[in-house]
């Protein structure tokens, strides 16, 4: 076969891409384990998308495997080797504000309007007609390719865990799960909890109010976009009331305020982000532990909203307590305050997403994190750690990907590091490759989530050279 054109090749099966695309999309496949089923342990919606993608690769001539109804494959080719390709199909909450339907896809100016229309079920998409291009050209391959479907990457990992127990690790990989062009090194991501213990909190004598509970946040990897408070006033509420729609103005934020048996209620809207960058959004519980460490509450309820105000307000970077770092690779340690609440029973916790570079010492930062939480009587737990990830640039795949790219769309293929993590970071040998292009805005995790047309067909062309390239 002479020279592939590989965006005439695209252009066949436009309608099939943006097609298919909206049907993966209209599928809620947010993470559901309060309500497992054997055959679908993450909940229907995610085993919907699951199965959805099996079962068009199986229609397409792909041979399918599900592994235990928590991550699959598609494949096709001959060889000892496997080059791999890790998309998943779960989306994280819609959350509100949504111009439509975040599950309609509905298309307008150019986009598709989804719930995981960029990260990451347009990718996913766009991967998946490249492989198939490559299979109805009939193209040679010397590696049997294989792309690999997550189903709980946006929360444990329990998909890629669970399939690396029982199936091979490719040789080669990359993940549509990010930017183009190359992502070569991703940060570390630790999430824990921290609890409040027992300490000896003075209790207020005649406090403002009393803190019946607080709540924000719904993930580790979000910037929570919505809070909520109670307070029984011990004494007239105008006052505080008066005090919150002043700070609520002052700061140029939405909310609410209202009596509820007895007890009043404030409610708090900020704007989401991927935990990644906190600084892209703006942290509702947060600005809510501002509100309150303005009031004279009770002792236990003053401890922690003095702790998560003393620390974490206006500082994303652990400079308070006492973590900072940075490197040339992969830049800032980010600390993301995901979710945060109180209750008069169980007292008060956070739940943190810490994004670190790859030059980290980690047992350091570990023993002065918990240095500073332990002398405000609080405590870590739950601490799940991935490590960074970093492939040396001039490596085959980083080589040829570059290549590809730079055919594809004339521009230089920088090396990029990010602080998110994708899949990518499963493979001894693998990067992020798209398919978020330069000086698109990224919107993944926010309202309005979507992927112009344009990009899912570029995306899919760069795809398929890529395949190409790395197999041929």
């Amino acid at each position: 076969m002479g020279q592939i054109n590989w965006q005439e090749e695209v252009m066949k099966r436009r309608d099939d891409i943006i097609a298919d695309t909206q049907k993966l999309l209209q599928i809620k496949s947010v993470l559901d384990d309060e309500n497992p089923e054997a055959d679908a342990p993450l909940g229907r919606g995610i085993k919907e998308a699951l199965d959805f993608m099996l079962n068009l690769g199986q229609q397409d001539g792909f041979t399918p495997k599900n592994v235990d109804n928590l991550a699959g494959h598609l494949q096709f080719g001959e060889g000892e080797d496997i080059l791999g390709i890790l998309c998943h199909v779960d989306v994280v909450p819609e959350g509100d504000g949504w111009t439509s339907d975040p599950y309609a896809a509905e298309i307008r100016d150019g986009k598709i309007f989804a719930r995981g229309a960029i990260d990451d079920k347009g990718p996913t998409m766009a991967a998946y007609y490249a492989m198939k291009i490559i299979k109805e050209l009939g193209l040679p391959v010397n590696k049997r390719v294989r792309m690999i479907i997550g189903t709980d990457e946006e929360s444990d990992w329990r998909c890629v865990d669970r399939y690396f127990e029982k199936e091979e690790m490719p040789t080669i990989g990359f993940a549509p799960d990010a930017d183009f062009p190359i992502i070569y090194a991703e940060k570390g991501i630790a999430d824990y909890d921290i609890i409040q213990v027992d300490g000896d909190e003075a209790e207020v004598e005649n406090p403002q109010a009393e803190l019946v509970f607080f709540r924000s946040g719904r993930r580790y990897n979000m910037v929570p976009d919505f809070a909520q408070a109670s307070l029984f006033i011990n004494f007239e509420p105008t006052e505080i009331v008066q005090k919150y729609a002043d700070f609520l103005q002052d700061k140029g934020l939405e909310g609410n305020y209202y009596m509820e048996n007895g007890e009043l209620i404030l409610e708090l809207e900020g704007v989401s982000a991927h935990g990644m960058e906190p600084r892209n959004g703006k942290n509702a519980g947060l600005l809510m532990a501002d509100f309150l460490a303005e009031i004279q509450l009770n002792g236990k309820a003053a401890a922690f909203i003095q702790f998560t105000h003393k620390y974490f307000a206006n500082d994303t970077r652990g400079d308070h307590l006492g973590i900072a770092y940075s490197d040339d690779i992969t830049g800032d340690l980010t600390i993301n305050v995901g979710k945060l609440k109180y209750t008069k029973e169980e007292g008060g916790r956070l739940g943190l997403n810490m994004r670190y570079p790859v030059t980290t010492d980690m047992d350091a930062t570990m023993r002065q994190l918990e240095h500073s939480v332990k002398a405000e009587h609080m405590s870590i737990v739950n601490f799940d750690d991935s490590k960074p990830h970093h492939v040396d640039k001039d490596e085959f795949l980083i080589q040829t990907l570059q290549k590809v790219y730079e055919e594809q769309t004339g521009e230089k293929a920088e090396l990029l590091s990010i602080g998110g993590g994708t899949y990518a970071r499963s493979l001894k040998a693998g990067v992020a490759f798209g398919a978020l292009f330069p000086g698109r805005e990224d919107v993944a995790h926010q309202k309005d989530e979507y992927m112009y047309i344009a990009d899912l067909l570029n995306a899919t062309a760069i795809y398929a050279q890529a395949i190409h390239e790395l197999t041929k």
